[in-house]
């Protein structure tokens, strides 16, 4: 029998009850298994890659890793700002799970993460599209609108 998720219209995957989420250390294997997945779902689609140097200014960030039978699924980023608040970046869930409650799972684990550090602000630049994603998720809108690598993005805020 073929399921379909009502909010995607994608097949439905049968997720384990436990998703791992854990750190990933920058430089690592599931480091380079993330860079992969963060190419494939936000940058390749715009005809971006990573640079050398982007790469590297990721290495003060705390990555976090969803992981199903030990495969990276899904991945985010926090770098801390001189603000004192936590930036949430590059969120990312394999094509194929998308919707299945991956991200939700990421970042409810990334805001506890900041909460547990002293944070009380989380912000991001989130895409058009992902907008109603992170509402979802009490998260603000601020301001207007922005380009950045060439699209419309919107900061948003929550206070953890």
């Amino acid at each position: 029998m073929h399921k379909e998720n009502i909010a995607t219209g994608k097949a439905a995957v049968s997720l384990p009850d436990v998703l791992e989420l854990s750190p990933i250390a920058h430089n690592s294997s599931a480091y380079t298994a993330a860079v992969a997945l963060r190419h494939a779902i936000l940058r390749a689609p715009l005809g971006l890659a990573f640079t050398a140097e982007q790469l590297a200014a990721e290495a003060d960030a705390w990555h976090l890793g969803a992981f199903l039978d030990g495969r990276l699924v899904g991945c985010l980023l926090l770098k801390p700002l001189a603000s004192g608040e936590l930036q949430m970046r590059q969120v990312a869930v394999e094509q194929a799970l998308q919707g299945q409650g991956i991200g939700r799972q990421l970042v409810s684990h990334a805001e506890a993460y900041a909460r547990q550090h002293g944070y009380t602000t989380m912000r991001l630049h989130a895409r058009e599209n992902a907008v109603p994603f992170y509402q979802r998720l009490d998260y603000r809108l601020q301001g207007e609108p922005f380009m950045e690598i060439g699209i419309s993005h919107w900061l948003m805020l929550k206070q953890l």
